[in-house]
Formats: C-alpha cells, structure tokens, sequence
C-alpha cells in the first residue's frame, strides 16, 4: 500500500525540523511540492533546500505540479463555496500524482509550513481523496513548529497570560469584531491588516513577516504606535517581494491604568 507522510517543516527556518521530521524525510521516496509560480518560486527553493540538507542525493524524487488558482474576490457567503472548489481542484491533483508518480509500496511526502494541524488544508483534502477511493494509501502526520509558536518565541512573550484564554483566528473573523472574552487574540491569513480597526483602543502588538527565513521583520508595541510602521514595512516588502506571510499577537490590555 502507498504511504503518505505529512510533514510539517516549520515556519522558514530549516533549524526549525524536528528529528521526527527529518526521519520522515529519509524515509521518502518521492516528494510532492505544489509550485505557487514565480513569484513565490523562493518558498519552493526553500523545500528543496531543505531535502538536500537532510536527505542523501539520489535517494529520492521531486515532483512538481502546479497549484490551482483560488478565488480570493469570493467574501461573504460565497466565501466558504469558494474555498471549498479550490480544495476540490487540489484533491484532483494529489490524486493524479499518487497514481501516476508513486508506486504502491512506495513512500511519498507533502512538506506543509508551520504545522499541518494549524491552518492548512492538506489532511482534509487527503481525506477527499480517501474518500473518493480511486487511490489506495494511508498516511501519518507529522507536527511542525507554527508561525504562532515561532512569532511568539523571536518576540519573547506567551500566548496567553495567567488563568486567561487566547484565540487564534483569521484577518476576516477580525473584521467582524473582537472576540467575546478574550484578551489575547492571534490573527493569521489578513490580508487587509485588520488590526487597524482596533488602532484608537488600548492594545499591544506582537508582529511578524516571513518569520524564520532571512527576510524576517518583526515590530511590537502599543497598536496606535506601531500599526504605522507595520503598514509601511508590509508594503515596502510586498512591492520587493511580491507577496508576503505575516501574523500577529494582539493583547488587549484592559486593567491597564
């Protein structure tokens, strides 16, 4: 039967693997990495980096294939639809590429930023393909260290503080307000930098772009201080780069005198 490890390959640094992960790695015989275009070509250079780091040369394959293009002008309630029909374009693709590129006793890998549990749509779409039941295999997963994890480690702060929640959410959940209850919010996939709807209250800021690779930026403070710089900062890395992966931590501090 085919085997699929999901390996999760942390948040850019390639320090960041961990031993389990790097087992996993030289137990592959083929590798699927799905290509972003040119644009986001350095995140592919990064995986392949990485394998030439941990695995021995010639002991395994690469093989590409080009990620479908998603929606991003669907919102509302078109939003999830929409979501969904990327999905389904993907499970077409990593169902094509385990019939056609690997052999049934052989071991194939998908490398996943940050954690494969935390945002991100490779165990569920597995599952579509499972379902569909075309192609035999079973998989395992393989936890990574999240671009949570990491933003809060460079900034040297927690999650959450004492007997308090924190929440993780996306850039969209935020625009429709902040959480009930909860302090400590962090906020990924914002494209639209939402935590300046937030800038006139009493908030910290916890940032981060590209976090453990060497372009990494990283601003905290107050959010009415900081929220300027990060807005310049984004854009001047985004006009440099051509696209960008933040996150943040906002603290909302209401005991604070």
């Amino acid at each position: 039967m085919r085997t699929i490890h999901v390996i999760g390959i942390g948040a850019g640094d390639p320090d960041q693997l961990t031993l389990q992960a790097v087992r996993a790695l030289r137990d592959t015989d083929v590798f699927f990495v799905l290509d972003k275009g040119e644009v986001k070509s350095d995140l592919t250079q990064v995986r392949r980096d990485m394998l030439a780091t941990h695995v021995p040369e010639g002991t395994y394959r690469v093989v590409e294939a080009r990620d479908p293009e998603r929606d991003r002008t669907a919102g509302g309630t078109a939003y999830s639809p929409a979501v969904g029909d990327w999905r389904s374009a993907r499970a077409d693709i990593y169902e094509r590429l385990m019939a056609e590129e690997l052999g049934e006793q052989e071991t194939g890998a998908f490398l996943v930023w940050g954690d494969p549990a935390l945002y991100d749509s490779t165990i569920g779409i597995l599952e579509e393909v499972r379902a569909r039941g075309t192609v035999d295999f079973t998989y395992d997963v393989v936890p990574g260290i999240s671009s949570v994890s990491a933003l809060v480690a460079r900034h040297r702060t927690g999650l959450n503080r004492v007997a308090r929640p924190v929440q993780i959410t996306t850039g969209r959940r935020l625009a429709e307000g902040f959480p009930d209850g909860v302090d400590d919010v962090v906020v990924m996939l914002d494209a639209h930098q939402t935590f300046r709807q937030y800038a006139d209250e009493d908030m910290d800021i916890f940032w981060g772009a590209y976090i453990g690779t060497p372009d990494e930026m990283l601003v905290a403070g107050p959010l009415a201080e900081a929220a300027p710089r990060i807005e310049r900062l984004r854009a001047e890395a985004r006009e440099r780069k051509g696209w960008i992966m933040d996150t943040y931590l906002l603290r909302r501090n209401p005991e604070r005198p």
